[in-house]
């Protein structure tokens, strides 16, 4: 009983300590999704959790210069919607950027050429003078407006409608597929070879690969397209080309892959490699017909890590294949969308989201094998 008694703090402390990790990846992802179905003006000026809630936003409005003027008696009139036919409630209003809430909403602001503005609460405005109106350029209408809650779906239509959207896609999976099966094939037989055949350096190698773990990407990615450009034009190859951003991404793919792939095959039973070498099988045959059937959860938990970093990568896309409109990858596009300053919440949510859709096939296809594959992967050795 006392044993007993004794776990139930530590399992609580676990479910707790789980509960809270759960929640800081949930509640951002959560808050994205919120933020990429809301109206673009709402979330320049609230959070995510204010969603369900009214909104105020400062606003400016340009009223119509003299062409929108009518005549209705002896007065000339300008009249508008400062909401332009959107939801919303205007308390206040005013005519300089120094007060833009001078004025509240149904009183009557007298403007420099003698004319005078009403805006009421519905957002419709009147600007009547006595006068003919002349000038060309419109009166700026500073106005404080409540909005109800608003959900479109206009961030998406605003993505997917993008230019070269789709060219962009098929380049993404153009150069993520094959960087992600061909660093698999090269790691699988070179683990086996770390791990059951006997030969000099055999250590040493491994060493380097776990040495290789460290090396920061930043640091090598340009040594790394010299000496590729080198042979490149060497042989006669096109500096930026498929080719090379799959050359890269296997390069800084093979450590971890041959790392996980080395652990979890020097941990299967060396009764069925021997019995396979007593019935005459060579180590292609026992590698082919024994351990890649056996190592699938490594496999397939490492192809997971490997599509997932190729997939979101941006800097190795543009160095090593460039960033013209017909060879620029999905995260390269949706970057540009963003413009030079990024403030544009609404494309950036919006983009997260339609950029994961890809991955999240992957994970959820394949996940049932991660915690099998990278736990054997860590904790067995040969």
């Amino acid at each position: 009983m006392a044993a007993t008694g004794s776990r139930a703090p530590l399992t609580w402390a676990v479910h707790l300590a789980t509960l809270f990790l759960v929640a800081i990846w949930v509640l951002p992802t959560l808050g994205l999704f919120v933020s990429s179905v809301r109206d673009k003006d709402q979330i320049s000026v609230s959070g995510w959790w204010t969603a369900l809630t009214t909104s105020t936003q400062n606003k400016i409005f340009r009223a119509p210069g003299a062409d929108g003027q009518v005549q209705r008696g002896d007065v000339f009139v300008i009249t508008g919607d400062v909401l332009e036919g959107g939801p919303g409630v205007v308390s206040n209003f005013g005519i300089s950027s120094r007060d833009p809430q001078a004025f509240q909403s149904g009183e009557s602001a007298v403007l420099r050429d003698g004319s005078a503005l009403t805006v009421k609460s519905d957002g419709t405005f009147e600007i009547v003078s006595s006068e003919e109106i002349t000038k060309a350029r419109g009166q700026r209408i500073f106005y404080q407006a409540t909005s109800p809650p608003r959900f479109t779906f206009d961030n998406y239509r605003n993505v997917i409608a993008a230019e070269n959207l789709g060219r962009s896609f098929i380049n993404s999976l153009t150069v993520t597929i094959p960087a992600t099966v061909i660093p698999i094939l090269i790691a699988a037989f070179a683990a086996y070879a770390l791990a059951w055949m006997e030969f000099p350096g055999r250590a040493l190698l491994i060493a380097v690969v776990v040495g290789l773990l460290v090396v920061p990407l930043q640091m090598s990615l340009i040594p790394l397209l010299t000496k590729y450009n080198e042979i490149g034009a060497f042989f006669g190859v096109p500096a930026k080309t498929y080719l090379g951003i799959w050359l890269a991404h296997t390069g800084f793919g093979l450590p971890l892959a041959i790392y996980l792939l080395r652990n979890y095959i020097a941990g299967l039973p060396r009764e069925i490699m021997e019995s396979a070498r007593v019935d005459g099988a060579t180590d292609f045959e026992i590698f082919m017909k024994i351990i890649l059937p056996l190592s699938f959860p490594a496999l397939a938990s490492f192809a997971i890590f490997q599509f997932l970093w190729v997939w979101n990568d941006l800097l190795v896309a543009i160095v090593f294949l460039g960033a013209g409109d017909s060879e620029l990858v999905l995260t390269g596009r949706l970057n540009n969308l963003l413009g030079m300053r990024g403030g544009q919440w609404d494309i950036l949510a919006a983009s997260a989201f339609i950029t994961i859709l890809v991955p999240l096939l992957v994970f959820f296809g394949l996940q049932r094998y991660l915690v099998r594959g990278l736990l054997a992967g860590s904790v067995k050795g040969g």
